[in-house]
């Protein structure tokens, strides 16, 4: 990245010429987070550490014990169970937003093999890893550590591989990288049909037409993040995600056995601890825009831990970007009672908003009427 590029970005966030320093050292190293845990640091760099205003602000907010919802995807062909599914599904998108399901088709030797891949790729040779690492939001496949590097106020604990499926529809086998090229197309395959699904339960559950949002191509752009958060020395001052919302329809969530996302309920914090072979799935920014503000995407986070590496993939099921695709709140939703809280937007314009922004700052309202 051309460091004038680098100055200009980070100066407008309001970071000062130090930080960018730092920025850009540790972005040079190609490395990652992993790559310091490697060279052995015992303590958080700077860059990491959050500020006391921030860590302040936190003692305002509390943590709930409350149970995350599950939801059990068996018999959804029997008009009983199916009935049942989707009363479930609706209660817990608007006032959840975040759920479990489970019985959802895809063979645990399937989610095994894509934790197990993600944890090769990065923890491979470094100089593999480095062939792979890039800023560049358009390229199919690409290593980094931290999405929003040089636009966010604190850098997060973690490194990512992403898939990107948003602007090519086509998966290329020999275009991911080879040591979880196999796990990683499984995978895909698997939680695209999923998320298919749950399309259609959720055109249900919102009251419009079984098919309305599948003829919206909901599930057509897809991004999948594969990230690693390496075992922290100072959990307390830094975390492995900053709180945000998802910029996408649906993201469905697949974690290993460690742990460590929570959402904002109630304005709580509150754990969703995983489920051996099930997956987490959260209501994004762009299908509350579309229910007009009857299912809820809700901020969530992840903690750093002492105990790691920590494996996720998280889907985000985007849309159509090319060509352009012009979304807005289903007309079915929309009544003189309940107006359209949104404007109608493209998938290419969210990005851009959300490419031009801290990850903790919502692009929702940019959208509101």
């Amino acid at each position: 990245m051309d460091e004038s590029v680098v100055k200009g970005t980070a100066t407008q966030s309001g970071v000062d010429d130090a930080r960018i320093k730092d920025l850009k050292a540790f972005d040079d190293t190609k490395a990652g987070v992993k790559g310091l845990i490697d060279a052995g640091v015992a303590s958080l760099p700077r860059i990491f550490i959050r500020p006391p205003d921030e860590l302040v602000e936190e003692l305002n907010l509390g943590y709930s014990q409350a149970e995350v919802p599950v939801i059990d995807l068996s018999g959804i062909e029997t008009d009983d169970q199916r009935k049942s599914i989707l009363d479930e599904l609706r209660q817990v998108s608007e006032e959840w937003g975040f759920f479990r399901v489970v019985n959802h088709g895809i063979p645990s030797s399937v989610l095994d093999g894509m934790i197990d891949g993600t944890c090769k790729f990065h923890e491979q040779d470094a100089e593999l890893k480095k062939e792979y690492y890039s800023r560049d939001q358009f390229q199919k496949v690409r290593y980094e550590s931290n999405i929003d590097l040089y636009r966010s106020g604190v850098a997060n604990w973690r490194d990512t591989m992403t898939i990107n499926l948003l602007y090519s529809n086509e998966v290329v086998p020999d275009e991911l990288p080879e040591i979880c090229r196999s796990s990683a197309m499984d995978y895909i395959n698997h939680v695209t049909k999923l998320a298919e699904t749950l399309f259609e339960l959720l055109s249900e559950a919102l009251g419009i037409k079984v098919d309305n949002l599948r003829a919206m191509e909901c599930a057509r752009g897809r991004t999948f993040v594969c990230h690693y958060y390496p075992a922290c020395p100072e959990p307390d001052l830094t975390l492995g995600v900053s709180r945000h919302t998802d910029p996408a329809f649906l993201t469905i969530l697949l974690q290993d056995h460690i742990g460590g996302l929570q959402f904002l309920h109630d304005n709580n914090w509150t754990d969703v601890p995983p489920i051996p072979g099930g997956l987490v799935v959260n209501i994004a920014d762009l299908l509350q825009i579309v229910s007009n503000d009857k299912f809820k995407s809700r901020e969530h986070r992840v903690i750093a831990n002492r105990i790691g590496p920590r494996i996720s993939v998280a889907c985000f099921f985007i849309g159509v970007a090319v060509p352009e695709k012009i979304y807005y709140p289903a007309k079915e939703l929309i009544s003189d009672e309940t107006p359209p809280v949104y404007r109608e937007f493209t998938v290419g314009e969210y990005m851009s908003n959300f490419f031009s922004r801290p990850i903790d700052k919502s692009g929702l309202d940019h959208f509101k009427i």
